[in-house]
């Protein structure tokens, strides 16, 4: 019973619980049916508040129904501008940006349309004109200008359809930020608010430019600039360029307005170009305000110049200076004396020195390729690329001929023309260091300046720091930092420099101006003070030095030597006395850090110019003898402090050889080679004998000996090398190498592979030697070149003279100079074909169309019988030359006869060649003095030398009668051609060894014979006294002198009258010349 009662009682617990559940849940269900219900009558009254707001905005302005010809502009008519603004206020309560786009045009359009009513009921502005609504008014317009920013920072000027709206909102904002278009103001009774309507609109730009309103203008541009294909025409970008004026017009080019009119507008990509492309109108704004001279001025100061790049950053501040640089061109007639220099000089150098920070040296992970700077280590947005070439275009007017006329041309002109005022000081500056009176070396430093001085009495010198050397070194300073920031025009640069006006001789005549040879003395002692050569005058030098290097690399022979406009030759020798000078003492003195002497940027670029001068004397003399040795020079001294390794004798060795007598440095280059045998133990005592043997048949020379020797180790090569001569018979020949075997060997292996007719070398018009393009017919002609490379040297190597000359350009080659960036082919091109060098030179200078010609770059040799075309460039066949590309072709056509053609075989040479002679020994000497150590000395032979260093064998002596008569005989009865013909005679080569005939290896001898060379044995007792004591045996007559030049030996007969002898040789020599090369 009482289980039956609680269980009742929990089902009644349960459906009560249950209930009030339900109950609550029927609660909640209301108040949710009663909030939905809220909120739908709510959005359903905002949707009837928004159409009805939307119906009366379309009922006021709605589209325009005429059916008339779409290229008629329809006039509206006007509205009151009360209702208008009314409906326009509940429009922006409700506005949606996506929604509302063509509503929000179409108001546009109307207010704007308005603005050109004198009525003040209809004009937009004459609202605010009504008290009850002006401040209202004024946050209205605000508003509505606005909304037109953000507008125009989501159109696509690409679009037409957003094009045509992108016009519309830029009207809007030209019509409402100032007053010229407002017929109200117009009227005489609103004269006196016209102030207050400028106030307005100043007040207007000012909210707008803190709300981004540059920044919105700047996206514009650069969505419709910076792109392959330009969207914004004439009326776009004028409004852009006035609408961003504006500002900057009300607040009176405040500093402000100004930092961010340059960071956000001035710094867009190609800008300027675009506006002289496109809104000429807008040039003429820029020019009106003088926004040129107020850029510069206000980018002149550091703070703001550091405000500005720190902003841009390096990208665009390169875009910045661009669009500066154009308008320096476009202004140059209009803008103030004193903005170009020195202020618009100073802001380009701080620009491109602030770029510089941003430039690296190589590629890297976080670098990019820029196409004015080189490997950059910022990267790129998507505007900037699109706009690269038209940025280049731009910064090329900075070398253009126009600026360049303003700001180097002119000034140099103007102060040359002026002379040297008194301000500016004569004589040459003042030693940096003062001298100590009581010093006996000032006695004689100040006898020797007064000296000096009186010589120059009548002159007078600029000094550096002097106005007008301070001016000349500020505007070089800026070409040579743009020269150093932007590495991929440098070529443009410097041809732009060169080629303007005679600009690189008025800077020459200037620097003149600076001092007896060119202000030597100046110089140096400013080097002393300014070891880092951070001087603007420094970089002055730099710069002339650069222009000067690519001047005469691009100068042909008869631009240089026969027009010598405007350089005259005397010009060169100048100055190439006072770069030898410079570094010399520069060197000498300690002036630069000679470890780092590499790095610096004044010493390899005077040091490159100086080498450029030098080479091209080498190859056609212009300076007089001795020019480029150093009178300061004392060959004993200098080489005992060589020796004793002190750094500057080593620095000069190894940078200006040249300033070193010749036979000083052909000794350096024995003791080198002597030092070298030393050390890997290839002298005669150290070998202790051993030596490398070869043996060869004397009909198959060439293949016996580079069979064997080919293969042979370099070291091998260098040490003793005998050879063993097979006969034709098989049989060993006799005879004991003495070195002169060896000669023989060399001698006539290098006159077969030298001969023409096997085709490894062919000869110039000149008879000089270089290897034959088509050698390889030939077989195996590479190791052939290299195994000849290999001979060549080892007789260099050993100091043997042998008859080989080549050919100039070839040698250059050789020597590792057509490897540097300023080798010029077309210079060397004579040394090879004359026809073809002044063909070339015809078409250089050719006045008229180029294209008449119909030439390509391409060029047809014969080969077998076959024509062979061969492209200078790939696709060359179809690229017809013009005048524009002329001098690549001429260029690319020398490349290709000089390098291009031979390369292989030339490589092989000179791999042959290497590996017996360091290039290192190599850089002492220049071509033809290489060609010098090859083949002797090219001076007439001088006897008494040839005597004092002649052995005598067979009762010779130096006194006995026919050893005397011979001597009479070269000196009096031979000319000097006989002379050279009797060496040639005797020791196979026509020319004496460098350092004389002390060097001759084997030395000179003379052996008295009795007999025919086929039935000579050598000396013996009997032929020793009877010739000593000249003990007639029988007279000789018949007999002729005979050499052989293995042993550079001559045997003599025993001749009884002076004239016989006489006779005899001179038939002998002229019958016998040794191995002939053609």
């Amino acid at each position: 019973m009482f289980a039956k009662s609680s269980s009742s009682k929990d089902t009644f617990l349960e459906q009560t619980k249950a209930a009030r559940e339900e109950r609550a849940l029927e609660k909640k269900r209301e108040q949710s049916a009663v909030k939905i219900q809220a909120i739908i009558r709510g959005w359903l009254a905002r949707r009837r508040f928004i159409k009805q707001i939307l119906n009366d905005f379309d009922q006021l302005l709605g589209e325009p129904t005429s059916h008339g010809s779409p290229e008629e502009p329809q006039t509206p008519e006007l509205l009151p501008a009360l209702d208008v603004y009314r409906v326009t206020c509940r429009l922006f309560l409700v506005f949606k940006q996506q929604r509302d786009r063509k509503r929000f045009e179409r108001l546009c359009k109307y207010i704007v349309q308005t603005l050109h009513s004198e009525s003040v009921k209809l004009s937009y502005v004459g609202v605010f004109l009504n008290k009850e609504y002006s401040l209202q008014w004024i946050a209205h317009i605000k508003d509505l200008l606005y909304k037109c920013c953000l507008y125009l920072e989501e159109l696509k000027p690409e679009s037409p359809l957003d094009m045509q709206s992108i016009l519309i909102h830029l009207h809007t904002l030209v019509a409402f930020t100032a007053t010229n278009t407002w017929a109200l103001t117009r009227l005489k009774n609103f004269e006196k608010l016209r102030g207050g309507m400028t106030q307005l609109c100043a007040n207007v730009m000012g909210s707008l430019f803190h709300k981004g309103y540059y920044l919105t203008l700047k996206s514009l541009l650069l969505r419709g600039l910076c792109r392959e294909k330009v969207c914004l025409k004439n009326i776009a970008l004028t409004a852009i360029v006035t609408l961003s004026l504006r500002p900057l017009v009300s607040a009176q080019f405040s500093e402000k307005l100004l930092t961010m009119y340059i960071i956000q507008i001035l710094s867009v990509p190609c800008l300027v170009f675009h506006m002289h492309q496109i809104s000429p109108e807008s040039i003429v704004a820029f020019r009106s305000h003088a926004m040129f001279d107020k850029c510069v001025e206000f980018l002149s100061a550091d703070q703001n110049m550091r405000i500005v790049f720190n902003t841009l950053e390096g990208n665009y501040a390169l875009c910045l200076l661009a669009n500066l640089v154009q308008l320096a061109h476009s202004e140059r007639e209009f803008a103030q004396p004193d903005t170009y220099y020195p202020t618009f000089v100073l802001v380009v150098t701080r620009f491109l020195d602030c770029c510089q920070q941003y430039v690296v040296c190589k590629k890297g992970n976080l670098s990019n390729w820029h196409p004015v700077l080189g490997w950059f280590s910022q990267g790129f947005d998507a505007y900037l690329p699109p706009a690269m070439g038209n940025l280049r275009t731009q910064l090329s007017l900075l070398w253009g001929a126009p600026l360049l006329k303003k700001l180097l041309a002119m000034p140099l002109k103007e102060m040359l023309d002026a002379g040297v005022t008194g301000e500016e000081g004569a004589g040459p500056s003042q030693p940096s260091t003062p001298v100590q009176s009581n010093n006996p070396a000032a006695f004689i430093r100040r006898a020797i300046e007064a000296r000096t001085n009186r010589v120059n009495a009548h002159k007078n010198f600029r000094k550096l720091g002097s106005p007008d050397c301070t001016k000349a070194a500020l505007i070089c300073s800026m070409y040579h930092t743009a020269l150093q920031t932007m590495t991929q025009v440098k070529l443009d640069i410097l041809t732009g420099l060169c080629n303007q006006d005679e600009i690189l001789y008025s800077l020459w005549q200037f620097l003149c101006t600076l001092g007896p040879n060119c202000g030597l003395k100046s110089f140096l002692d400013l080097l002393a003070v300014n070891t880092k050569t951070s001087a603007p005058e420094f970089q002055m030098l730099i710069l002339f030095s650069d222009c000067m290097t690519h001047y005469v690399t691009i100068l042909d022979d008869m631009e240089m030597y026969e027009q010598q406009d405007p350089f005259k030759l005397q010009d060169f020798i100048n100055m190439s006395q006072f770069l030898n000078m410079f570094i010399y003492k520069s060197i000498m003195g300690q002036l630069f850090e000679l470890k780092s002497i590499g790095h610096s940027a004044l010493f390899v670029s005077l040091h490159t110019l100086l080498l450029v001068l030098y080479r091209r004397d080498c190859r056609r003399a212009y300076a007089p003898p001795q020019h480029w040795l150093v009178r300061d020079i004392r060959d004993t001294h200098f080489m005992q402090d060589l020796e004793k390794g002190k750094k500057p004798q080593q620095v000069l060795v190894q940078k200006t050889p040249h300033m070193i007598a010749h036979g000083e440095r052909v000794r350096l280059f024995r003791r080198a080679v002597a030092d070298e045998k030393v050390v890997l133990g290839l002298t005669e005592r150290a070998c202790g004998g051993r030596s490398t043997l070869v043996t060869v048949r004397r009909t198959r020379l060439v293949e016996d000996g580079y069979r064997q020797l080919a293969a042979l180790p370099s070291r091998a090569l260098r040490g003793v090398v005998r050879v063993r001569f097979i006969n034709e018979q098989g049989l060993d020949e006799a005879g004991i190498d003495q070195d002169g075997v060896f000669k023989e060997f060399l001698e006539e292996t290098i006159k077969r592979v030298f001969d023409p007719s096997l085709n490894l070398f062919c000869t110039t018009s000149e008879e000089r030697l270089y290897p034959s393009p088509t050698s390889c017919l030939q077989e195996n002609h590479l190791q052939l070149f290299e195994f000849i490379g290999r001979m060549l040297g080892k007789a260099v190597y050993e100091g043997i003279v042998v008859d080989v000359p080549f050919a100039s350009f070839f040698l250059s080659q050789v020597l590792g100079q057509t490897q540097q960036a300023l080798y010029s082919w077309i210079d060397e091109l004579p040394s090879l074909d004359r026809d073809l060098y002044r063909s070339l030179t015809y078409i250089k200078h050719f006045q008229g169309d180029i294209s008449t010609l119909e030439l390509t770059f391409s060029v047809d040799e014969e080969r077998l019988g076959e024509i062979v075309t061969h492209e200078l460039v790939p696709g060359g066949k179809a690229i017809p030359v013009t005048n524009e590309n002329k001098i690549n072709y001429i260029h690319l056509m020398a490349h290709f006869r000089m390098h291009t053609q031979i390369k292989d075989q030339t490589n092989a040479f000179i791999k042959g060649f290497r590996t017996i002679i360091n290039p290192e020994w190599l850089s002492l000497f220049s071509t033809p003095e290489l060609q010098r150590l090859v083949s002797g000395d090219n001076v007439p032979l001088d006897l008494r030398d040839l005597r004092r260093h002649t052995q005598y064998y067979g009762g010779f002596h130096d006194s006995h009668r026919v050893v005397c008569w011979l001597w009479d005989v070269l000196q009096r009865d031979f000319s000097e051609h006989e002379r050279a013909m009797f060496l040639k005679f005797v020791t196979s080569c026509s020319k004496p060894p460098v350092l004389g005939f002390a060097h001759l290896k084997p030395p000179f001898s003379i052996r008295c014979v009795e007999v025919g060379d086929d039935e000579d044995t050598g000396d013996t007792i009997g032929s020793v006294i009877r010739g000593f004591f000249t003990i007639r045996k029988k007279d000789p007559l018949n007999r002729l002198p005979t050499s052989s030049t293995c042993f550079n030996l001559l045997k003599l007969p025993n001749y009884q009258k002076r004239s016989t002898l006489r006779d005899k040789l001179r038939y002998a020599v002229n019958s016998n010349t040794g191995f002939e090369l053609s």
